[in-house]
């Protein structure tokens, strides 16, 4: 009997090069795909192996996600999440909350608790504390931002993503983000928007990292599998494409994906993006440049 087909693909975020040495980076993200893929051989679900994933991506404080988050302009943290189970379509997202540990786990709260698929701001907030979710008494005590040099009012992002291939065949794919540093209040990443930032159907799981307004004007994360779908392009293809759109438009950023046959592919046009793979042949990777 041949082996279990799974995967597992994170990302720490794309962008310019901000330090020199990034084993701190690599030595976190070993250690989470390590667990994932200890989980996946073990038959977790595709969707609770990249909530986990994302979860301790956030609490690493390493990237520009969870605990490394930067304030916007106005000092407050605002941060975007969100979650989908390819099995069903199934998806929790969060924007703009301010407050909690853990925006992956809230988007969750939000695909298993509510009748919506996006929550943003106070109304979210107030859904939330019906949920058992960490929150964060003082956030200048909590937040540790990896980029807090005023001089980064280009637009510097960074996110954090998971997407997975279980036993069973099912695809899922989480995305956190702190959003832009210097952002504006109120500002929403595509990471909270399902088709843009985050996507998994029966075809491919994807998430992705940067200049979120140039993937939302091309809706990048579903565009993926409406290639597989509608050209029956491959993934690396696929993908490929979209991040061509996006350079076209002047964008950067990169992104991860995983197909139903668990081929991993993961583009990007900046300096860098922190990423790392595993699968069921012992294929296991982390890179940043």
């Amino acid at each position: 009997m041949s082996d279990p087909v799974w995967a597992i693909a994170i990302h720490g975020g794309s962008g310019p090069s901000y330090k020199d040495d990034y084993s701190d980076v690599s030595s976190s993200m070993k250690k989470i795909l390590e667990a994932a893929r200890r989980d996946l051989r073990k038959g977790a679900s595709a969707l609770d192996v990249v909530q986990e994933a994302v979860h301790e991506l956030e609490d690493s404080g390493l990237h520009i996600a969870g605990r490394g988050s930067s304030p916007n302009t106005k000092g407050k943290w605002e941060q975007d999440a969100a979650i989908m189970d390819g099995s069903n379509r199934r998806a929790g997202a969060v924007a703009a909350i301010q407050g909690y540990k853990n925006p992956v786990d809230c988007a969750r709260a939000v695909m298993e608790h509510s009748q919506h698929i996006l929550l943003s701001g106070k109304g979210a907030e107030k859904f939330l504390k019906k949920r058992d979710l960490k929150t964060i008494g003082n956030p200048h005590g909590y937040y540790r931002p990896i980029i807090s040099d005023a001089s980064y009012d280009d637009g510097t992002h960074g996110t954090v993503g998971a997407v997975a291939l279980d036993s069973e065949g099912r695809l899922a794919a989480a995305t956190s983000t702190g959003g832009l540093t210097n952002k504006p209040p109120g500002r929403i990443s595509d990471s909270a928007q399902i088709g843009s930032g985050t996507w998994a159907d029966e075809r491919v799981a994807v998430s992705c990292t940067g200049q979120g307004e140039y993937f939302m004007r091309v809706n990048a994360a579903s565009d993926v599998s409406a290639r597989i779908r509608y050209t029956r392009s491959d993934l690396e293809n696929a993908t490929a494409c979209v991040l061509e759109e996006i350079s076209l438009l002047g964008g950067q950023g990169g992104l991860i994906a995983i197909d139903r046959l668990g081929r991993v592919a993961m583009p990007f046009n900046t300096s860098i993006m922190k990423r790392g793979f595993a699968t069921w042949r012992d294929e296991f990777d982390v890179k940043v440049f």
